[in-house]
């Protein structure tokens, strides 16, 4: 994973023990920084809705209303317009939900944010989400704590494998500090961030996670970002056939409202831009519409519901306090449309709170249809909508182990894990079968930098030298002339590779590729063969696995690496059974990735 900026005189490969020191200092750091992040946001809220500066939490979307009145309406106007210029002047990659930005870097930059990022995201996202923009907090703390990972390994000069570890355990550290779900925030990483899944990768991740979350801890309690009633799922319940129905057709419409979600998130992106070019402007208008559905919500139900991440109302629909059909499937159909259109605008946070918010609301109105056509139904509303929140993230992100986990980790109920899995299953199949990209990626598309929609296990990693070498060679003596070597090549069936031998000894190896396969070709400035031989290669024995032969190749910069028998001793010409070059290595992969 080494980048091609990368050399030795720019980077430094640190031990295990360095790095986890460092992944566990990215941690702190990054618990710290949601500390800070969280702080922000309750003091922005109340300050912007009530004008106090006071850092006493109060529910956005179910406590107490502005005493702005309609004024509320240019609230989020004036968060929005102020992180424009924020982020216009310091970093205009700190718009957005974060995520995606994480992975471009992954990607795309060899796992390299500026560490401003860090910064300038902390203060867009605090106004953006304390201001009322229908945005989650997971995503700006995401890139918070990837910009950390990122900026302590370029200042640590460490190569990309080890600088994009780092970043992935910065995010890591971030979801966990966010919903203080460590498991779920682990598997996130592996899921989504790390392009490579190693005892290497994984345990700096670990260790990062860890000491975000015990920060996290001491700060906020050792409580989940909801506090849910006791709620438990009977093993008759769920065995129960009427019921795995209902999961799946839970999963079902999870998918859809998935992918609905995606294309009205793209679509806004698109639009716009193109309908205010400006972005003063498009930021007005935009959250001016933010604006006036807070003020509708609270005129007609008396909460603003939608506001921020929507933490408070999730925890409403979770504690059975709404349950009316109607309103679940309006407060839906708002949640998908006003983070749609705050992320068009420019507000910086994420999306993986709201699509809680939407898979919750969505259970949530599920169950509740079920209770009119049947009052006895054994399965309450918000049992429901936890399985909707599991199965839209799901669908959303294509993050099956992530979306499952983080549920039975806030719940810590494990009868829920059966229709947790079916629903996310079912969930994540139909949303693949209607756009193969999920949130993520879909907008890197958008942005003309895709990223591989599925990652394949390294299977081709476990196959031996003897199975991808080239066995087409033929031995020659170096000192042959060219001249003689091109007509014996002729004559031997034109191999693709000649081992040079001098003194019963290996000397080199000369590539035959298609431009010198016939004695014109070889051309009259190498006198002998030896002149033409390649030196730079290793010895690797035939049942040397592959990921030992790269591993070697890397060490020595070797172009070529040449498979001899098994067997104890110097090996000599005639002990070659074949090359492994990098045409050899190509083939080996995609053998693997379609075969």
């Amino acid at each position: 994973m080494s980048g091609a900026g990368d050399t030795q005189e720019s980077t430094r490969e640190v031990n295990m023990i360095v790095l986890t020191l460092l992944a566990l200092a990215v941690g702190l750091a990054t618990g710290v920084g949601a500390v800070i992040f969280r702080s922000m946001l309750v003091g922005l809220h109340n300050f912007f809705f009530f004008g106090d500066l006071s850092l006493t939490p109060t529910s956005g979307a179910t406590g107490p209303l502005s005493p702005l009145g309609f004024l509320v309406i240019l609230v989020p106007v004036v968060g929005g317009v102020a992180v424009v210029w924020l982020t216009r002047r310091f970093a205009p990659e700190a718009k957005g939900g974060g995520i995606t930005d994480v992975m471009d870097a992954v990607y795309h930059r060899e796992g390299k944010i500026r560490p401003r990022v860090a910064v300038v995201k902390t203060i867009a996202s605090a106004l953006s989400i304390g201001s009322g923009a229908t945005v989650g907090r997971e995503g700006p703390i995401v890139q918070i704590g990837s910009a950390i990972g990122s900026a302590v390994a370029q200042f640590s000069r460490l190569p990309s494998w080890q600088r994009i570890t780092l970043l992935a355990a910065g995010a890591s550290a971030g979801i966990s500090a966010t919903f203080n779900t460590p498991l779920g925030a682990v598997l996130f990483a592996l899921e989504l961030i790390l392009p490579e899944i190693s005892a290497r990768t994984f345990l700096p991740v670990v260790i990062a996670t860890g000491s975000a979350t015990y920060v996290g801890r001491v700060v906020f309690g050792s409580y989940p970002a909801f506090v849910l009633p006791e709620i438990y799922f009977s093993a008759s319940e769920m065995d129960h056939i009427f019921n795995l129905g209902s999961f799946v057709v839970l999963g079902l419409l999870s998918g859809l409202v998935a992918w609905g979600f995606i294309r009205t998130l793209l679509f806004a992106g698109e639009v716009m831009p193109r309908r205010f070019p400006n972005e003063y402007m498009r930021a007005a208008a935009g959250f001016a519409g933010i604006g006036i559905a807070l003020f509708l919500f609270a005129h007609f139900t008396g909460h603003y519901y939608i506001i921020g991440g929507g933490y408070d109302a999730i925890a409403a629909i979770l504690e059975g306090h709404v349950t009316s059909f109607a309103l679940l499937a309006v407060l839906c159909l708002a949640q998908v449309l006003a983070t749609s259109l705050s992320i068009g605008s420019g507000a910086s946070g994420g999306v993986f709170a709201p699509m809680l918010f939407i898979g919750a609301a969505l259970g949530g109105a599920f169950g509740a249809f079920l209770h009119m056509v049947d009052k006895s139904h054994g399965i309450g509303i918000p049992d429901y909508a936890i399985i909707g929140m599991a199965a839209v993230v799901g669908g959303g992100t294509g993050a099956a182990m992530t979306a499952i986990t983080m549920n039975f980790e806030m719940t810590r109920d494990y009868n829920i894990i059966v229709p947790l899995i079916i629903a996310v299953a079912v969930s994540i199949g139909l949303r693949r079968a209607l756009m193969a990209d999920n949130i993520f990626s879909a907008e890197l598309v958008r942005r003309g930098r895709p990223v591989p929609k599925d990652r394949y296990s390294n299977l081709y990693l476990v196959r031996s030298a003897r199975e991808v070498m080239d066995s087409n060679i033929a031995v020659m003596s170096a000192e042959l002339s060219v001249a003689d070597a091109a007509h014996w090549v002729t004559e031997a069936g034109m191999p693709n590779f000649l081992v040079l031998q001098a003194e019963g000894r290996i000397h080199g190896v000369v590539s035959l590729d298609s431009r010198i396969r016939t004695p014109e070709l070889f051309g009259r400035d190498p006198e002998t063969v030896r002149d033409m031989a390649i030196v730079d290669y290793v010895i690797v024995r035939e049942n040397n696995i592959l990921e030992e032969v790269m591993r070697r190749l890397a060490q020595r910069n070797a172009k070529l690496a040449l498979v001899v028998k098994d067997k104890p001793g110097v090996p000599r010409p005639a002990d070659v059974l074949g090359i492994i070059g990098k045409p050899q290595l190509a083939d080996a992969i995609l053998k693997t990735q379609i075969g």
